[in-house]
This record gives structure tokens, C-alpha cells and sequence, in this order.
């Protein structure tokens, strides 16, 4: 277990046990999140705790190369038809990670966006790193999702999402999908296995050939 002081520096990925707990310490500055991602690894930590920088394997990811990168149901393209959605991007980007921390997890006692992680990204996205996607009905934001752009690598990380009407996070997604492919982008990384990002099509890749994306 590496302990990270001032220093921008992370240990090597590859190094890390399965589980990917590798790090403990540091900061949520701008300069080591970037780092961080660019380097596969990141942060993952209840409030009160120290922060905890993940690098596990496998890793879960949509590969957008694929022919069908997302499972797509008959229900989720009715949604998208007949619920008079509405997807805007980067409009309200906090309001999205607020709404994505009060969603409640099975494997989750708690939430990891707590004020530190919500003033964090909200300084990458002031930059164009982070960015969300939203989905209003009726002019009122109803679901989304957001994440880690990484355009020079063609990977986009995905931290959260959230749905306060039916398939609206999927929704979401589904325009993530079509949007990333149509700029040659190819991976959106979910981090870890659950069963919903499974339903959606996941698939778990080997952490060396996730790395190698990164490289």
C-alpha cells in the first residue's frame, strides 16, 4: 500500500492487488486528478476517511468498438420515443453529481461524493474535463450521468448516474454511447462489475489491456 504525500506521483497500476486498493492519501487537486486518470487509476472513499485511489482487475468498461457496445431493450428505445425526453449536456453539472449522491446502492452503506468530491470535479468541469450528460422532462432534470473525459486517449470515465423517471439514466447512456462513437472514442470505463452495468452490456476487460488504452 502505497501512502501518497505532496508529491504528484502514483505508484504503477500493474502493481496493485486485484481488489485495485493502491493508494491512500493526497488530494483531490485538479493536477492529481488528472494525473490519476490518466494513469487508471481513481478515487473511491467514504467521508471522514482518507482518500483511496482504485486501480482494480479486472476492469468494467463498454468497449465502443464493438458492433453493440450497450444492450439495448425494447422498453429503453420506447422510453427514448414515446417520454418526451429532452437531453441537454453540461447545463447543470453539480445538480447531476448531487442527484447521483443520493441514490441509494446495494453495495454502498453510503455515498463517496461527499462536498470535497463535489467542489473537485466541479473544478475539472469549470475545465472541460469533466462533463455530464442530463435528461429533463417538462424542463425539469429527471436523470443523468457524468464523468472523466479523456479525449486524447478516446476514453471517457464513468463516475455516476441517476434516474428519477423510468430508463431516463439509461437514456442518458444510450446517448453517451452514440455520441463517443461518433467521435472514435473507444471505451467508456465503468471501473468496477455490478449487476446493472452488466445488464447494460458491460464487460470486464484484463487490467494490463485496460492500461494499454491509456498508454
Amino acid at each position: 500500500m502505497h501512502l501518497l504525500d505532496d508529491s504528484l506521483i502514483f505508484p504503477d497500476p500493474s502493481d496493485a492487488p486485484d481488489h485495485g486498493l493502491a493508494a491512500i492519501g493526497g488530494d483531490l487537486s485538479i493536477e492529481r486528478l488528472l494525473l490519476a486518470y490518466h494513469s487508471g487509476f481513481f478515487p473511491w472513499y467514504n467521508d471522514g476517511e482518507p482518500i483511496c485511489w482504485w486501480s482494480p482487475d479486472p476492469r468494467m468498461v463498454f468497449d465502443l468498438t464493438s458492433d453493440t457496445p450497450m444492450r439495448i431493450t425494447k422498453s429503453m428505445r420506447q422510453s427514448k420515443r414515446n417520454r418526451g425526453y429532452e437531453i441537454r449536456e453540461n447545463t447543470c453539472f453539480k445538480e447531476v453529481m448531487q442527484h447521483c449522491g443520493k441514490v441509494k446502492r446495494n453495495d454502498q452503506d453510503g455515498t463517496w461524493i461527499n462536498d470535497d468530491m463535489l467542489q473537485a470535479y466541479q473544478n475539472l468541469h469549470e475545465l472541460g474535463h469533466a462533463k455530464s450528460i442530463e435528461v429533463f422532462k417538462d424542463n425539469q432534470l429527471v436523470g443523468g450521468l457524468y464523468g472523466m473525459d479523456l479525449p486524447e486517449k478516446g476514453v471517457f470515465c464513468g463516475e455516476s448516474m441517476f434516474a428519477l423517471a423510468t430508463d431516463a439514466s439509461k437514456i442518458a447512456f444510450m446517448y453517451l454511447v452514440e455520441k463517443l462513437q461518433t467521435l472514435n472514442y473507444k471505451l467508456i470505463d465503468a471501473q468496477v462489475y455490478n449487476d446493472h452495468l452488466d445488464s447494460l452490456g458491460g464487460i470486464e476487460m484484463d487490467r494490463e489491456v485496460f492500461l494499454s488504452y491509456l498508454r
